[in-house]
């Protein structure tokens, strides 16, 4: 598919074009390429393969930079390049060395892109440097401009895989060696499966098998699916089921399967949006004949919150907005509470292709004063004898671990029960940890 181009040019397709906008409005906005893409493809009427092409160039071009600007700046006569060019430049080295387009292909089409949005000028530069990224294969460029793997392995792969080195350190840091460090930064730059959860009550397993999918082999309740749009199946147009990570899926199971003695009929999920959790979570209460409150601070995040848990029966769910660290809530109400963190996100990079390059150390500090605070709150907020999972979708220590040790190392009717951490190369979801604790009654 293609756009139109004056006489005399050929047209520029348009899944090109449409990658590029997503580029152009990540780096000028600050959008973020997972919600700008479908309106993308929407303005374009791109669909199937022609949309599938657009998504894994934009999201590869985001996601590699960290590797793909070293081997342009290799390539260049002048060290200076046009914002506008550089995006087009890493979306013709994305499809050299990481697509299955041929040469001729992923550079005439780059050289048609910038003149339509950029001008005649920056064509033959263009044309130069992907000509000369095209002599060499993926590994030889890797051997070319990241530091020797001998001499600093870290450094080496935070080029090579494209992260930056400060989040490789945590990572590393988080796995206890560089042993497996290579496999899961490789994880982040593999495009994610399309996961979906069958919400208990309101669809089957075997009703999204039917629609082209696989169980999965960890949650009851999950199935990859094998291509398509999701949103083609009934049960996701109908809220019935959703996409959702299986971590995200046994994060939510932790909460509600916790064993629990007494009363157990009033849940809480504290962080709620964008609401995938709380689907599941209400789905599974009005099974139990319990209610779900699904509570989220921000307005236009609770309004989501509502789209998502709109085919559970409303006796079985209420959305709540508010500020978490201040609840309306008594104290002990509930008998179960999740609380999925606010967090750097550092364990769904394979999800948000820009996330690596926004987030900082500083974010990181900046967040676990909140969200010790909101683990605080999930404690005060559960009855004695209840459960509160506190979940990231971050392996990071500081945010995971060392929370949960320094909110239950002053509190004296805590006690941890449980705990798990997922990780792409292991597990094949995104890398979430959940730790699942107790209150205790005083005496």
């Amino acid at each position: 598919m293609s756009d139109r181009s004056p006489a005399g040019r050929r047209p520029v397709d348009r899944p090109r074009r449409a990658a590029l906008e997503v580029l152009t409005a990540v780096r000028v906005d600050g959008a973020y390429a997972n919600l700008v893409l479908p309106q993308v493809l929407r303005k374009h009427r791109l669909e199937g393969r022609d949309a599938g092409l657009a998504t894994e160039l934009a999201s590869g071009a985001i996601r590699m930079h960290g590797l793909y600007d070293p081997i342009i700046d290799a390539c260049l006569t002048k060290p200076r390049l046009q914002p506008e060019v550089r995006d087009v430049l890493r979306l013709g080295v994305h499809q050299l060395l990481a697509m299955r387009v041929p040469d001729h292909a992923a550079i005439s089409t780059s050289v048609d892109l910038v003149r339509a949005t950029v001008g005649r000028g920056p064509a033959g530069l263009v044309n130069a440097v992907l000509r000369k990224v095209s002599r060499q294969d993926r590994g030889t460029w890797i051997e070319q401009v990241a530091p020797a793997p001998d001499t600093d392995l870290r450094d080496h792969l935070a080029v090579a895989e494209s992260h930056p080195r400060w989040v490789v350190d945590e990572l590393a840091e988080a796995l206890g060696s560089d042993d497996e460090l290579g496999r899961l930064l490789a994880a982040d730059n593999a495009p994610p499966r399309v996961t979906l959860v069958a919400r208990p009550g309101l669809a089957e397993v075997a009703e999204l098998e039917a629609a082209g999918g696989t169980r999965t082999s960890r949650s009851p309740y999950g199935v990859v699916l094998d291509g398509g749009d999701p949103g083609d199946i009934a049960a996701v147009a109908e809220g019935r089921a959703g996409v959702q990570d299986e971590g995200s899926q046994l994060v939510a199971l932790a909460m509600a399967d916790a064993p629990l003695a007494g009363r157990d009929e009033r849940w809480l999920d504290l962080c709620a949006g964008p609401g995938g959790k709380a689907a599941l979570l209400a789905s599974l209460a009005f099974r139990r004949g319990a209610t779900l409150v699904a509570h989220e601070r921000q307005p236009h995040r609770a309004a989501l919150v509502a789209s998502a848990v709109r085919a559970v029966p409303p006796e079985a769910v209420h959305v709540l907005a508010g500020d978490g660290t201040r609840p309306a809530w008594v104290p002990g109400t509930f008998d179960r509470v999740l609380v999925d963190a606010p967090c750097s996100g550092l364990g769904a990079l394979r999800r948000r292709p820009e996330s690596r390059w926004r987030r900082t150390p500083e974010d990181v500090e900046v967040l676990v004063g909140l969200q010790q605070v909101l683990l605080d709150v999930a404690l005060e907020s559960v009855r004695p004898g209840g459960v509160v999972v506190y979940a990231t979708c971050s392996p990071v220590l500081t945010e995971t671990v060392q929370v949960v040790e320094a909110v239950v190392g002053r509190r004296d009717d805590v006690e941890e029960v449980d705990r798990f951490q997922l990780w792409p190369h292991r597990d094949g979801t995104d890398a979430m940890f959940a730790a699942t604790l107790r209150r205790r009654a005083l005496a």
